[in-house]
């Protein structure tokens, strides 16, 4: 089974979780634009599969004032682009119970780059999806963290959370908007990226040898992602997300119905 969508954005496609689908779209002779902050990365992937039909654009998301900018420039050059991953994060470990050691300016980065960067690029991109003629899609890369949190890392966790509750909403919503815009949702277990690098968490030893091998991760991903999941959630994360995350949704989902009866009475 082949993708639906012809022509994919990857945000975040230097590395670790981006890149890997990065390649599995190219495996399966889908067009790519592949995005990031690190120019050489991009190159080396652009080379890597000369002749496939990659491009490559620097961007880094969390310039919030360049995302409406890089998204005029990118949708110029491929208008018929149906499908953009928005896969960026970082995992910093915080402890407060020693507030000496907590940095607010890294803590602020990481909240920046995991939850408040998505919500202004969605708002940016929407209207170039919502115009199109066929079905579209955006997907987000949040985590099992998302659902549960890890005493190490709480704000990745809490940021996750956040993405993946303004996910939930952003789905409901979209459906009665113009457009046919589906909103898909990846759940990773630890996967085997740089995000636990000793460079960015300096007390984890050989910490990209952490988690689910990252090939195995992409696999599983790739197929749910062609069966038309809009919810992927792999490996231990699948677990969780079976466990309570479904009946959660179904109290959304009720909350949801009440509050739009509410608000056809009070808006009449």
């Amino acid at each position: 089974m082949a993708s639906i969508y012809q022509k994919v954005l990857i945000i975040g496609a230097t590395s670790g979780i981006g890149k890997g689908l990065a390649g599995k779209f190219v495996e399966n002779n889908v067009s790519l634009i592949v995005a990031g902050r690190r120019e050489q990365n991009l190159a080396e992937f652009v080379n890597q599969h000369a002749g496939q039909n990659v491009q490559s654009k620097v961007f880094d998301i969390t310039k919030l004032d360049q995302i409406p900018t890089f998204l005029q420039e990118v949708f110029t050059e491929h208008p018929d682009i149906d499908c953009v991953f928005v896969n960026p994060g970082i995992q910093r470990p915080f402890d407060f119970s020693k507030p000496e050691t907590v940095d607010l300016t890294i803590f602020d980065d990481e909240l920046l780059t995991n939850y408040t960067s998505a919500v202004h690029f969605t708002k940016a991109l929407l209207p170039y999806l919502q115009k199109q003629k066929k079905q579209t899609a955006v997907a987000f890369t949040t985590s099992q963290m998302a659902l549960v949190p890890m005493m190490r890392c709480p704000n990745y966790g809490a940021s996750k959370a956040a993405l993946h509750h303004f996910i939930l909403a952003l789905r409901t919503q979209l459906k009665d908007g113009p457009g046919d815009v589906r909103v898909i949702e990846i759940f990773p277990p630890a996967v085997q990226t740089e995000l636990h690098d000793t460079k960015h968490q300096p007390d984890l030893k050989d910490g990209h040898l952490i988690g689910m091998p990252l090939d195995e991760f992409i696999q599983d991903v790739w197929e749910q992602f062609i069966q038309g999941k809009d919810q992927i959630a792999v490996g231990s994360a699948q677990d969780i997300f079976n466990s309570f995350e479904v009946t959660r949704q179904t109290l959304y989902n009720n909350m949801t119905a009440q509050l739009n009866v509410l608000l056809k009475e009070f808006l009449q």
